[in-house]
């Protein structure tokens, strides 16, 4: 079968996981189609490695994938960096101090561990929900030793999401966020922390560039606004129902809601 796409790159919160966090079993059929008919499919999210392991053994997928809001371009299986943007030590430093002034918890994260200070119940939801167990442990013993790629913010309360926003507007310019939700988790945010120049849309780039082929070669689906820059850079944007407008906006199709399994209506419609 000749298609007219060589790669579907794919977000998952939002887009293949529903309230329940389960990837139904039509999308994960309308996928496993996708990559028999010759279409590379690559997962691209927010999430860290070890979150997604258990996605791509569902989906049989091997081969490159985009972890960390864009921050690692990765091959689990083979251990294979293709593209790698940590934050600088300096500015993981003055995370940890200005963390520690206002009293806001965070998280940090290497290629393979997860970092807490202390049991919270925002470690709670990555032990139970994202099946992330933290090593936890002052980050002042460990800021000089690991390559952190990612921090987090995962707030609920008014006072937390102030915080949050403060603590965006102190690092203003030097540092990407993204705020995030999970069906799971309606009325939580999670804001991903990574190198300045870092997003999904860069990390697509590189990408592309180790796979010999052009953007236009490439569909996406997304539904976060952490998804405007994949989408933007891919020759097909496709944005789920259940986006906001500002991701609709920037797409040329718009899906069915995850619940509805839009990503097999759009692999059926625009892929196959």
């Amino acid at each position: 079968m000749s298609n007219r796409y060589k790669l579907l790159v794919v977000d998952i919160d939002g887009t293949l996981l529903d309230v329940n966090g389960v990837i139904s079993d039509i999308d994960k059929q309308a996928l496993k189609a996708a990559v028999k008919s010759g279409v590379a499919v690559s997962l691209s999210t927010g999430r860290v490695v070890q979150a997604v392991r258990r996605f791509l053994n569902q989906l049989e997928l091997d081969g490159y994938h985009v972890f960390f809001d864009g921050a690692l371009v990765y091959n689990p299986e083979k251990d294979e960096e293709v593209y790698i943007d940590p934050i600088s030590p300096e500015l993981v430093g003055e995370m940890i101090e200005y963390s520690k002034r206002v009293s806001l918890d965070f998280d940090l994260y290497s290629k393979t561990e997860f970092f807490a200070e202390r049991p919270t119940w925002a470690t709670d939801i990555r032990r139970d929900f994202f099946k992330l167990n933290a090593r936890f442990i002052d980050f002042r013993q460990i800021q000089d030793r690991e390559r952190f790629i990612k921090g987090t913010l995962v707030v609920a309360s008014p006072e937390e999401k102030q915080k949050a926003r403060d603590f965006c507007n102190h690092f203003r310019n030097r540092l990407h966020f993204s705020w995030t939700k999970t069906p799971a988790y309606p009325d939580v945010d999670f804001i991903n922390i990574v190198a300045n120049d870092v997003s999904k849309g860069k990390a697509l780039q590189s990408l592309v560039s180790f796979m010999g082929i052009s953007t236009d070669d490439v569909a996406a689906i997304g539904d976060g606004l952490n998804d405007i820059s994949l989408l933007t850079a891919a020759g097909l944007a496709i944005a789920m129902g259940n986006a906001p407008d500002e991701v609709k906006s920037v797409a040329h199709h718009v899906t069915l809601d995850v619940s509805r399994q839009g990503v097999a209506e759009a692999v059926k419609q625009y892929i196959l």
